[in-house]
């Protein structure tokens, strides 16, 4: 059954991935979860051992999907956006991922933000999406913030004041693409390439992969090898897909899209959220200091990369004539 999607599916990561690995041997598994469609092509191991792996690392998405989704009313992330400002006991591993997610909006000034869930209620961003009141802006602000979580790792618990909530689509697709490579290297699988919605995570072997054009998501403008690393986007590529920058609560302008690759998924898919909140000329600068590879491609036909990005020789593709 089709549901409303949720942010990490809203924030489109605009990829097109080309497997350079395709013609060996192999398990392709496509399934959907969070929301969004997830694939899957392993390879290294016989074809038995490869089908156990890949519903082994089905599985550990499906467990972090069930714990932090907060479209199920039982996950802990549910339950912590209901307690209406009281303790709530979480495992050690949501605490510890709350607190990555937290350290990013720390690192970013607030650019990314993982209890933004106000202010994408205000915007009604899970229902196709509204104009709200300045009253409602007001009260969506106050209410949004990673300061108004408290996470104590030591008594395994967490709080956030009354009215703040945890939106994941932002970091928790990232974070399952990591542990889903952990799984399958743990099972003996020496490569692969998982699709999260768009966001890639390559390991064990080089995949050739494209980034697409802001403006025609079916036509790539540069291709990039990837290995050992996560590549995520974020853009508005169509009329009603929302994102919000947590500093003012108003919404960022459709200028393009940005897509960045980072050693986990985690860092990946927190870092495209916050680089296009940032913009092509604040976020590059912010990128080029910290030496994070990223790549802003802008509705006018232009490129920008960082140097860490232009090291890895992207190679541009020409547009084909009409």
């Amino acid at each position: 059954m089709s549901r409303v999607p949720t942010l990490a599916s809203l924030i489109l990561a605009l990829l097109l991935p080309s497997l350079a690995m395709a013609g060996e041997p192999g398990c392709n598994r496509e399934v959907l979860a969070m929301g969004t469609r997830l694939s899957l092509r392993i390879e290294g191991a016989a074809q038995d051992r490869l089908a156990l792996a890949s519903e082994a690392a089905i599985a550990e998405c499906n467990r972090i999907e069930m714990a932090c989704s907060t479209w199920k009313p039982e996950s802990g992330f549910s339950r912590l956006n209901e307690a209406k400002g009281q303790v709530v006991a979480l495992d050690r591993e949501w605490l510890e991922l709350l607190s990555r997610a937290r350290a990013w909006s720390h690192r970013s000034g607030g650019a990314f933000d993982p209890a933004l869930l106000p202010l994408l209620a205000a915007y009604g961003v899970r229902e196709g999406g509204r104009n709200p009141s300045e009253t409602e802006l007001v009260c969506a602000r106050a209410a949004s913030g990673a300061r108004h979580l408290r996470l104590n790792l030591r008594n395994g618990s967490a709080r956030l004041e009354k009215g703040a909530g945890i939106e994941e689509g932002g970091f928790v697709k990232g974070y399952a693409l990591d542990q889903m490579k952990k799984e399958l290297t743990h099972s003996g699988i020496n490569s692969g390439l998982l699709d999260f919605g768009g966001q890639l995570l390559a390991f064990g072997k080089a995949a050739q992969v494209s980034i697409a054009d802001p403006r025609n998501r079916t036509r790539p403008r540069f291709s990039v090898s990837l290995n050992a690393a996560s590549l995520a986007s974020s853009g508005l590529s169509e009329h009603g897909h929302h994102i919000v920058d947590p500093r003012n609560g108003l919404l960022c302008e459709d200028w393009g899209s940005v897509s960045v690759i980072a050693a986990s998924g985690l860092d990946a898919d927190c870092l495209s959220t916050a680089l296009y909140v940032l913009g092509p000329r604040q976020g590059l600068v912010w990128a080029r200091r910290r030496h994070i590879a990223a790549i802003f491609l802008l509705n006018d036909g232009r490129a920008r990369m960082s140097p860490a990005f232009a090291a890895m020789h992207p190679i541009p593709i020409p547009m084909e004539k009409p």
